[in-house]
């Protein structure tokens, strides 16, 4: 079954190596196969990386696109060591993203690294308001049950510490 894209005028999307531009007026195609296939909106580039979650994010999308995947791991399990001593409260996104990596799910990789984005978001706005942390009366520390998709226990038997 083929993948149904529309882009608006202007908009790029990458499909395998390739960047295609769409012309002035809105376009639909059907993309048939396995290259990995990225909207404008939802590609980071090195500058607009500019947080440690985005950055989780970018390497994520790196392995996504390269065929060779080795040199960019190292890169972000640098990177995920780093915001989880910054930020203990984000093992449970972080390992949602490492558990899709190892199985070689990057595309669902880079979906939970969104959510990472987000929840990183939720952090540095608390830290911007003043409050030293989230509000205690959400459980865990404001992850909400289920959020992601996953249970703790749905990981496939995999944890963090299986990394490495």
């Amino acid at each position: 079954m083929a993948l149904k894209v529309e882009l608006k005028p202007g908009e790029r999307i990458i499909v395998g190596d390739s960047i295609i531009t769409n012309d002035n007026q809105r376009t639909r195609l059907f993309i048939e196969g396995q290259a990995p296939i990225l909207r404008e909106k939802d590609i980071l580039t090195p500058a607009t990386a500019d947080t440690p979650a985005k950055r989780i994010y970018l390497a994520v999308q790196l392995m996504y696109l390269s065929s060779d995947i080795e040199k960019i791991k190292d890169n972000y399990f640098t990177l995920v060591n780093d915001i989880i001593q910054a930020a203990p409260s984000t093992i449970p996104y972080v390992t949602r993203v490492s558990n899709s990596i190892l199985v070689g799910a990057f595309y669902k990789a880079l979906k939970e690294a969104k959510k990472l984005i987000e929840y990183e978001r939720t952090l540095i706005g608390h830290v911007q308001a003043g409050s030293a942390g989230l509000p205690e009366d959400e459980p865990g520390g404001g992850i909400a049950t289920g959020t992601g998709g996953h249970s703790s226990d749905e990981s496939g038997g995999q944890t963090a510490t299986d990394q490495g």
